[in-house]
């Protein structure tokens, strides 16, 4: 039998309040333990915790959440504290002292609604994303996948399949003899039905790039006014700046939100073609490296010489010897803030396209991979013609639904997963 655990569930102490959860067949024996008596089931009970002597540790407001239709699955109590580190404290000695509790891991409690088929691996991996969410675009999204949009999208796929696995098998099983490789009526059409349903996910925008922001690279030849960009581009003087050629020569990067998108803005060093020592050279080839994996390049040098499809930017306009475009996307002064607000719109507009909508869910690398396979398996039963081939791939495409809700995983990626969330969760 899995251990109880227990664990300050809200935010760091001091606040005005402290949630301290447990979870696990021994809850009401600490339930007794600490407020000397029970509890109606999923009624907030004003209540005194008390130590081993009797002594008053605090008086609290206690929640009881018998399983298995708790948070967790299992028997659970809350007790909401007065929010002080010394009372966070005393309550967990309390807890510790007990036989059969111990303090919770990293998302074990997470980990265990997901073992006890509260929540499916889609919906955790949501949440964990809804607990590192920064922005309004990517709290949105996560909320998506925490809430079941994808899973219950993933488990009518599910059901269609099986609908169309089972009259592949019937026609093996009952079919004539002599017409043992054809497939039933309308097979075909439903079939590609599904598969273009699944397709239409996997050009969606990804998650990833929700999470890391929409990457937007400054480039250009030295003092070619990057850095003074950046800086009015994140509000901040995270990068120095100086009318001497050649000041950044690293990377810098700086995450911000702009209308509720998250952005993550790279200063570069200096595009010369003859680097003046060896760290200059370092920073230039790492400058070009960040500008191939960019999102967007924001072009700062000589009219036509960036990166394909990079943004040409006139900047410093507040100088005589800027470089002068013909054409530029955008004509500023980051000095002055001359033109910033419409680069600030136009970034806005651009990574909108590029990230995924409000509120939709976004499917990250484990998930493309997946239901990339499934695709694959619908595809390669819709072009042949033997039914044993084909019910052998729809199988496959099954075992990747499955996986996508975590009906079959392993131990690693559940690892891997729940440690991204706080103690706590």
């Amino acid at each position: 039998m899995p251990d109880t655990i227990f664990a300050l569930s809200s935010g760091a102490p001091p606040a005005a309040i402290a949630v301290v959860r447990v979870s696990g067949s021994q809850s009401a024996q600490a339930m007794r333990a600490l407020l000397g008596r029970g509890l109606p089931p999923r009624r907030a009970v004003a209540a005194t915790v008390r130590g081993p002597s009797g002594e008053v540790i605090d008086r609290v407001l206690a929640l009881w959440l018998p399983g298995p239709n708790s948070a967790t699955g299992e028997d659970t109590l809350e007790l909401h504290c007065h929010g002080g580190r010394a009372v966070v404290q005393a309550v967990e000695q309390v807890l510790t002292a007990l036989p059969g509790l111990r303090a919770a891991q990293p998302g074990e409690f997470t980990r265990r609604a997901f073992a006890n088929g509260r929540i499916d691996l889609a919906e955790a991996e949501g949440l964990a994303d809804l607990l590192s969410a920064e922005t309004e675009l990517q709290r949105r999204a996560a909320l998506a996948m925490a809430g079941g949009d994808f899973s219950r999208r993933v488990e009518s796929w599910r059901q269609e399949l099986l609908r169309l696995s089972a009259r592949v098998e019937a026609e093996l099983d009952f079919g004539d003899e002599d017409d043992v490789g054809s497939l039933p009526e309308n097979f075909a059409a439903d079939l590609a039905v599904l598969e273009r349903a699944l397709a239409g996910w996997l050009v969606r925008p990804r998650a990833e790039a929700l999470r890391e922001g929409f990457r937007v690279v400054l480039a250009g030849p030295p003092n070619a006014g990057k850095s003074t960009l950046f800086n009015a581009l994140v509000e901040s003087e995270a990068a120095i700046t100086a009318p001497v050629a050649g000041t950044t020569r690293d990377l810098l990067t700086h995450p911000v939100a702009l209308c509720g998108i998250p952005f993550r803005f790279v200063d570069t060093a200096g595009l010369a073609d003859t680097p003046g020592d060896a760290i200059e050279a370092i920073g230039i080839e790492r400058a070009r490296g960040a500008v191939e994996s960019a999102d967007l390049v924001l072009w700062l040098g000589p009219e036509g010489a960036g990166p394909v499809a990079a943004w040409e930017i006139e900047a410093q306009t507040d100088r005589s010897d800027h470089y002068r475009k013909t054409a530029p996307r955008h004509r500023l002064s980051a000095l002055t803030g001359e033109g910033m607000d419409g680069l600030r719109g136009d970034l806005v507009a651009a990574a909108r396209v590029a990230l995924p909508l409000p509120g939709e869910a976004a499917l990250s690398q484990r998930q493309h991979r997946l239901l990339g396979e499934a695709v694959q398996a619908l595809d390669s039963a819709a072009i042949l013609g033997d039914p044993l081939l084909v019910a052998e791939n729809l199988r496959l495409a099954r075992l990747a639904f499955d996986s996508l809700l975590g009906r079959t995983t392993t131990e690693d990626m559940l690892d891997a997963l729940f440690g991204r969330f706080c103690i706590g969760k």
